[in-house]
Formats: C-alpha cells, sequence, structure tokens
C-alpha cells in the first residue's frame, strides 16, 4: 500500500456514477488521498496525482492547487472545452487531460502513466476519447498525430495515401474545431490529451493496417519543422 500512488480527487462531481469511484478503488496501485495526506515530516511535500474536473474548476484552480502542493501532477478530467480553454489549463499547470467520459480502467490507467512520468503502452481509450469529445474525427486525430511528429502535409498525404488537399482540410478543421490557429497549439493539446505523435515504425503499421492499435498514450511529442 505503501508504494501505491496518491490520488486528490478534487470535487467529483455526482455525474459519474458509483462504477467510477469503486474502480478507481478497487485498483491496488491507486490509494485516495485528501489533502492533507499530501504532507509527510516536517510538512514536505509528496508526490502524488490530483483528478481535477473542468468546467468545475478552471484554471486559477489549478494554479492555486499547484502552489499548495508542489509534489503533484495534475491530471484535467474535461467534459467539454475548446482548445484554448485546455491550453490554458496546461499554462496553468495541469499535465494531461483525458475525457469525463473515458471508461474507469482507463482513468486509472492514465493516472498511473502520469504518476510513472513513462509512456502507457497500449492504452488508447483516454486519448481517442478525449480527442472525440473536442469533436475531432478518427481521421482528424490521426493527422493531428502526423503532425505532432513532425511530418509535412506532403508527407502525411504521402503515409495515408491520400491527397496534400485532404489533408490540408483536415488542418483546416482541426484549427477551427480546436478553435486556434497555431500548430504548436495543437501539437501540445495532443500530446496532453495522450494522442502519441507517430513515428516511422508506427506510420508502417498506419499503411498496413494497423491503425487505432498503433495509438499510445505518450508522455512527449516531437516539436514540428
Amino acid at each position: 500500500m505503501s508504494d501505491a500512488v496518491r490520488v486528490l480527487i478534487i470535487d467529483e462531481p455526482p455525474d459519474l456514477g458509483a462504477v467510477f469511484r469503486a474502480t478507481l478503488e478497487h485498483t491496488p496501485a491507486l490509494r485516495t488521498v485528501g489533502e492533507d495526506d499530501l504532507r509527510g515530516p516536517g510538512g514536505a511535500a509528496l508526490e502524488g496525482v490530483a483528478l481535477v474536473f473542468t468546467p468545475e474548476r478552471g484554471a486559477a484552480a489549478v494554479a492555486a492547487l499547484r502552489e499548495r502542493h508542489p509534489g503533484l501532477k495534475v491530471l484535467v478530467a474535461f467534459l467539454a472545452a475548446d482548445a484554448q480553454a485546455l491550453i490554458d489549463l496546461a499554462q496553468a499547470g495541469a499535465d494531461a487531460f483525458v475525457a469525463r467520459s473515458a471508461a474507469p480502467r482507463d482513468v486509472c490507467a492514465a493516472i498511473l502513466a502520469l504518476a510513472g512520468g513513462a509512456a502507457l503502452q497500449g492504452g488508447v481509450q483516454a486519448g481517442t476519447d478525449a480527442a472525440a469529445d473536442l469533436g475531432l474525427t478518427p481521421r482528424e486525430a490521426e493527422v493531428l498525430r502526423f503532425l505532432s511528429a513532425g511530418f509535412s502535409n506532403k508527407e502525411v498525404a504521402r503515409r495515408l495515401t491520400v491527397s496534400v488537399r485532404t489533408v490540408e482540410t483536415h488542418r483546416l478543421n482541426l484549427r477551427r474545431k480546436t478553435k486556434t490557429g497555431r500548430l504548436k497549439d495543437l501539437v501540445q493539446l495532443a500530446r496532453q490529451m495522450g494522442l502519441a505523435p507517430v513515428y516511422e515504425g508506427d506510420a508502417t503499421a498506419q499503411r498496413s493496417g494497423g491503425g487505432a492499435r498503433g495509438l499510445r498514450l505518450a508522455g512527449h511529442a516531437a516539436t514540428p519543422h
């Protein structure tokens, strides 16, 4: 139990239901705590993950939480938000995002991945649900993953066997749906939603029919060219 990840739930919404709480409580690697449990001997800050729900709590609440508990990592579960709202939360100290519609086991997996500071292999659902909740189609999410790895429109088109004009249309749709015109903001958003960038090996899997199986939660994204 001493090795379990401390999880601080901030104002759990009543609409999440009993299944979410039961899944969290019965995951041996996790332990729910109160704020008082995040201080060790002498008031030392302890590590853990805070699960914050939006729109109930916004960027100001995240910033205040990080100031009170510098050892925390923050996972934001959002109901509906545009890219700018998520970027504001990230700037306030949010480390990652997950859709509130994600299955409870996937939220738990995202918490563990964030606590471990490493990619979670195979944890696709949290990332894809977050993309869907932003209104992105599976193809738009796929294009965003390629853009996150630094591929140009022409390179994306070749790997997906579509026209460059089609890729350009997807990029326009991404910017319209996320309400941001900057590629670096899109890349940051993809990273924090758990949409891993596509690398050469993944691109091969895409062409051979790997599809969504190549998706995974990732801790970082490449800088686009």
